[in-house]
């Protein structure tokens, strides 16, 4: 009996050769690992042997492919055969129930408690009367040897404490009866209705027939699970089956991945595909239902045919001859190791060639004739994992996650390409449509969470981690990826929208247009400049860096190519990110006005210009040196963008450096609605600023209230959420320019009335512009040297001269109001106030007529949007050096009226500023300040 359970045991470790077998069980407990081991050990064989064959080449695969598709085929007949033959002699395949319950026959041969015997012999075991073995049976029972005799079976023994009919069983075993039932009772019994539906099992739980009647026990389930039932070793569910049956579906790519084989991949790949698709589905949907349809439910849950003796299901099914079964299955597996041997190397060699994957390269390499040898040694060590895991429940679900994704991204890049209509994506199918490929990835994601969500989201991560390594080290092809066209049209619908309206004023942030300059070598000459716009850019705006190359186009399109490489080059060492842009002009300025306008696409455009201070202007004998800057400035200005200029830039922090400690100083002297708040916030953001502290200094005149304010900034920091001390810097009048704290309590005066008198959008903007308009038209000048000037000789002439210097001198405090120094009467007040009024208007007239005759030698002397400060005696100075102490400047021509921002403000000062073409001049313009509505 021992000799015949361990032939058994045998037979479920090698199922095609019981002896065979190299590890073999002590006992039932070790039966899996001995399977397990056996199957590592052929398994390896057998897979360096297909290794060999593929390495020899792929045309003894095709002889050898031949030969297992016919095995293949004559297996799927004889199952067909096999189903057909049960309808009228199905085959012997019994199993055995005790009560709903199936039994493991791996120690017992006899399917009952007891058997009755006619006669005794000598012998310890007595046939059965009708001739076929009994197995070990137990002694003789109560009766005499003259009348019928009862044994115990094996069975009993396995239930019972001992071989005597009064032995003490198992409740369950003394209540239910041991029934015998035909595991293939065939098509025409009816057991499909039976198992039409699910039963799915827990791990660790009985297999029973739900149909057979049972008397149920309170037993310890410790102790039961000694009892030779049969157990399901893990829980099965639709989730769980889907994951181990998918790889039997898989391999729809095997075409594909040998294309380069093939005569005409075109014709062959979508003929050859669809009909292996349809084939496979009918086979596999039919096996289904007809195994549903003539097996036993127990016996098709039954993994390991514990209740079958260990006998192959199919093969048992199959005619005329199990092995046809046992063979087609082992050359069907061969087969299928064969081609993902054959197609998974070309595939990696493909890869590998283009260059996507950079360490993968050395799997380029093959034989003289192209056979991919590094990439097959590494496909058999991939398949050599799968082997020693062994159990086919552990890898099936691995091999789903990855057949899935695959898929999955297969009819993506399909789709894609469609929806974003790429040029270069031409499916020749006929009958191909997007929808189709979007719902091929919607249910291949859909399996993937199905039957496994860890392994699932672990194969996704693995992808994501490729995909960020391709697009971080991999080459660059030329035919590209969809991802690119998918950013392009996420890009093109993200302008659109930018193009609704105009951003909120909470996230405005500085866009940058960096405007850098370049030397003969086309090397940077302000290199720190790029890091300071880096230090900025920790708002995450926009980033365009530009310069301008003197020149023609045509003549010069190489250098463009060359400035652009060494922009790049330098903003990838600084870690920027952005655009570079170089343009040609004949004149910088000229170019700067190209990059400020043209820079940007839609509503993704700079507002703000970044710049350096000319360099040496003051020494250099050219005066384009700072006549550029003037024009970058103007340029800017009619934009309506936002300056930033660094100063003394090379002596600004690199990238690598940290301030360990120390101050950025904000020296705050016109309210721009917080601009030059944000500005140190976000350098301080970045980690080289980031231990600085931030201190915003302000200007008062003596008599102003310091005090107040100081709380009034520190409130409106506190507002803005800006960590900052506050200084307030008290000067003398003839120190502060025009622009003090107390102009900008004026305008925020203005604005909070024009809130008050709650106009409507278009009067609120006329009124501004009405103001502006009075403004401008008191900021012109003219430059000294164009003007002419005649000699006041009349006492009326110097009676209006010396007017006009007391007004200026009683307008040094911008916000002082204008007083008579003769202590005049009010009303006297009032009629000078009339006639500066008059002359102001017939100055604008003049200059306005002017304007036309302007010669270009006087392009410096153009209008000019800044207003000088307020100097008394620096237009008597400057008329006095220009023609001699004799010569006078008439309020009307040679000065001009400063009024301040509102109408109720009184009598404002003349100033007449030096030329603005001259040093000095110069240095008074860059006091001067823009225009309120483009700050």
């Amino acid at each position: 009996p021992r000799v015949r359970a361990t032939a058994r045991r045998v037979a479920r470790q090698t199922y095609i050769s019981p002896g065979a077998a190299i590890f073999r069980a002590a006992d039932v407990s070790g039966e899996a690992d001995a399977m397990l081991n056996n199957m590592r050990v052929y398994g390896t064989a057998f897979l360096a042997f297909m290794a060999i064959v593929v390495f020899v080449g792929v045309k003894y695969v095709n002889k050898f492919a031949s030969l297992f598709l016919l095995c293949v085929i004559l297996s799927i007949f004889a199952i067909y055969a096999g189903v057909i033959k049960t309808a009228f002699a199905p085959p012997e395949f019994p199993i055995c129930m005790l009560g709903n319950r199936t039994l493991n026959r791996n120690d017992f041969d006899v399917c009952a408690k007891t058997v009755t015997v006619t006669a005794a012999t000598d012998g310890g075991e007595t046939p059965n009367t009708t001739g076929s073995p009994l197995g070990p049976l137990g002694p003789l029972g109560p009766l005499g040897p003259l009348g019928p005799l009862v044994r115990t079976t094996r069975l009993w023994r396995r239930f019972c404490d001992s071989e005597l009919l009064n032995a003490t069983c198992s409740e369950y075993f003394t209540l239910n009866n041991v029934t015998e039932l035909q595991g293939i009772p065939g098509v025409a019994s009816g057991i499909l209705i039976e198992n039409l539906w699910n039963s799915y099992t827990a791990g660790g739980a009985r297999l029973e027939k739900s149909s057979l009647g049972s008397v149920g026990t309170l037993g310890s389930e410790r102790a039961e699970r000694s009892l030779p039932y049969v157990y399901s070793d893990i829980a099965t569910s639709f989730t769980a089956l889907v994951g181990i049956f998918f790889p039997s579906v898989t391999g729809i790519m095997a075409g594909s991945n040998r294309s380069g084989d093939l005569k005409d991949a075109q014709k062959s790949i979508p003929i050859g595909t669809i009909m292996a698709i349809t084939t496979t589905s009918l086979v596999y949907l039919s096996s289904v239902v007809l195994f549903g349809a003539c097996v036993e439910g127990t016996v098709l849950r039954d993994k390991f045919g514990e209740g079958v003796n260990g006998n192959l299901v199919v093969a048992t099914l199959a005619w005329p001859s199990p092995w046809v079964i046992v063979i087609g299955s082992f050359f069907s597996t061969c087969g299928a190791g064969l081609q993902s041997l054959t197609g998974a190397p070309r595939l990696l060699q493909a890869i590998a060639k283009d260059n996507v994957v950079p360490f993968l390269q050395v799997f380029g390499h093959g034989k003289a004739n192209g056979e991919p040898t590094w990439a097959l040694l590494l496909t058999a060590c991939i398949a050599e994992i799968g082997i020693i895991i062994a159990s086919l429940d552990v890898v099936a679900p691995i091999l789903s996650m990855f057949f899935l994704m695959c898929y999955m991204f297969v009819n993506l890049a399909c789709a894609v390409q469609t929806l974003l209509r790429t040029p270069n994506w031409r499916p020749r199918f006929k009958y191909y449509h997007w929808a189709l490929s979007f719902l091929g990835m919607s249910i291949c994601l859909s399996l993937m969470f199905i039957s496994s969500w860890y392994y699932a989201l672990v194969a996704m991560t693995i992808a994501g981690m490729i995909y960020k390594y391709i697009e971080y080290r991999g080459a660059e092809k030329e035919w590209g990826d969809g991802i690119r066209g998918l950013s392009l049209s996420a890009a093109r619908f993200a302008l659109l929208r930018l193009e609704e309206g105009p951003p909120h004023t909470k996230n405005w942030r500085p866009q940058l247009l960096v405007l850098l300059k370049l030397d003969a070598e086309l090397q940077v000459k302000n290199e720190r400049l790029l890091s300071f716009a880096s230090q900025l850019k920790a708002g995450k705006g926009l980033l365009i860096v530009g310069s301008v190359l003197e020149g023609a186009y045509l003549q010069s399109h190489r250098e463009v190519q060359g400035a652009e490489q060494t922009i790049r080059r330098l903003m990838e060492s600084e870690r920027v990110k952005g655009f570079s842009q170089v343009v040609v002009a004949s004149r910088a300025s000229e170019g700067v006005s190209h990059l400020v306008q043209s820079s940007g696409l839609g509503g993704l455009k700079p507002n703000t210009v970044l710049m350096g201070w000319p360099a040496r202007w003051r020494q250099s004998t050219d005066p384009r040196t700072w006549k550029d800057f003037i024009e970058t400035v103007r340029v800017t200005t009619a934009a309506h963008r936002a300056l930033l200029v660094a100063k003394n830039v090379a002596a600004f922090p690199g990238r690598q450096q940290r301030w360990a400690e120390g101050s950025i100083d904000l020296w705050w002297i016109v309210h721009d609605g917080g601009m030059l708040m944000l500005l140190p916030f976000l350098l301080r953001q970045h980690k080289v600023w980031r231990k600085c502290k931030m201190r915003i200094f302000t200007v008062a005149q003596l008599e102003d209230n310091s005090i107040q304010m100081k709380n009034d900034l520190t409130t409106f920091l506190y507002h803005l959420r800006i960590d900052a001390e506050v200084e307030v810097v008290e000067m003398h009048d003839h120190d502060i320019s025009a622009y003090t704290y107390e102009k900008t309590l004026v305008m925020e005066q203005r604005s909070q009335m024009l809130r008050q008198m709650q106009l409507s959008k278009y009067e609120r903007e006329m009124e501004i512009q009405s103001i502006t308009d009075v403004s401008r038209g008191s900021i012109k000048r003219k430059a000294t040297t164009t003007t002419t000037t005649t000699t006041a000789t009349t006492a009326t002439t110097a009676t209006t001269t010396a007017t006009a210097a007391t007004a200026a001198t009683a307008s040094a405090s911008p916000l002082a109001v204008a007083s008579d120094p003769a202590g005049s009467s009010a009303g006297a007040s009032d009629d000078r106030q009339q006639r500066q009024q008059q002359r102001e208007e017939e100055v604008e007239e003049e200059e306005e007529e002017e304007e036309g005759n302007r010669t270009p030698d006087h392009v410096c002397t153009d209008e000019v949007q800044l207003v000088p400060p307020a100097t008394p005696g620096a237009a008597g100075l400057e008329a006095q050096g220009a023609d001699g102490p004799a010569a006078q400047l008439s309020p009307g021509e040679g000065s001009e009226r400063q009024r301040t921002w509102t109408h109720e403000r009184g009598r404002d000062g003349d100033t007449t500023p030096g030329d603005a073409c001259t040093p000095q001049g110069l240095k008074d313009l860059f006091n001067l300040k823009p225009e309120w509505e483009n700050l």
